[in-house]
């Protein structure tokens, strides 16, 4: 059985993320106070699933999330293929989401406001944001571009094989906090002051010829390539060890950083095969 949890903060992006496994074939069940997880795990219709997601979180009662670390812990035990995702997003964005769809917070009231009320669930779901096998930053991510991100992270991905997803970005528009290498390139020459190559991205052919004629550009990949294949983890047979993301950031995201992202990603595809994802954040892209 692969197992995936489902947890994060409330407005992150966690209905859609079980909607889209559902559509990936998983049995899915939502909002599963954390208590019966371990009973529902022994049933006889539930054992005979071979996808099987479920979503936890701030609903189920703050009393109850702090048992659930340790719930993991035995369920993983049991069914070695378990992964737990996280989702959350930035504060502003959380609220600006709970004003436009004008629902309200599970844990607001007439004594506690909204601000406080994500800050507090924020604490709340501190220990299982640390555990977790994946966390995914949403707030600079439509719930299309998550979808993509959920089809090639989770439902591709071979039992205890390592999913490696390699994302440019824009330090302009905040580097990412999922991040577990990150890789600042704004030293390199930037193609944004070639008038002619401005429009242009890092996947287009204009950029990629003017930046492979500095040798510096040359060196950074080869620096970066060479450090991730000595310290990236093998992932085979090690089902604690799933997900890695690798960033690489320059100004605006859309040209060094993406150049050197399109390169590290044909370079692991060598190893990784399907389990290499390509994302440039700034360009809305994912394969």
């Amino acid at each position: 059985m692969h197992l995936v949890i489902v947890s994060g903060m409330s407005g992150a992006g966690k209905s859609f993320a079980l909607h889209t496994l559902e559509d990936n074939g998983y049995y899915c069940i939502d909002n599963l106070p954390s208590q019966l997880l371990e009973a529902l795990l022994g049933t006889a219709q539930i054992t005979q699933q071979t996808h099987l997601a479920i979503g936890i979180d701030i609903r189920g009662g703050r009393d109850s999330l702090q048992s659930v670390p340790a719930i993991i812990k035995r369920i993983r035990q049991r069914i070695p293929n378990t992964q737990l995702i996280y989702l959350y997003a930035d504060q502003e964005i959380l609220r600006k989401r709970y004003n436009e769809t004008r629902r309200r917070h599970p844990l607001a009231s007439e004594t506690m406001e909204l601000d406080k009320a994500i800050a507090l669930e924020s604490t709340l779901m501190d220990p299982l944001a640390t555990d977790a096998d994946l966390r995914i930053d949403t707030s600079h991510t439509s719930i299309y571009e998550l979808g993509r991100l959920l089809n090639a992270r989770i439902s591709q991905t071979e039992p205890c094989k390592l999913s490696l997803m390699v994302q440019s970005f824009g330090f302009k528009h905040e580097a990412p906090s999922d991040s577990d290498f990150l890789f600042d390139v704004r030293c390199l020459p930037n193609p944004y002051w070639v008038t002619d190559l401005r429009s242009q991205t890092g996947r287009d052919a204009g950029i990629i010829e003017w930046l492979e004629t500095h040798d510096s550009v040359q060196q950074m990949y080869g620096d970066i390539r060479d450090f991730l294949d000595r310290w990236l983890p093998n992932g085979d047979g090690n089902c604690q060890r799933a997900y890695l993301t690798v960033s690489i950031g320059c100004t605006g995201g859309r040209h060094r950083s993406v150049y050197i992202t399109e390169r590290l990603y044909q370079h692991f595809r060598k190893t990784l095969g399907d389990n290499v994802i390509l994302r440039h954040r700034e360009l809305n892209y994912v394969r």
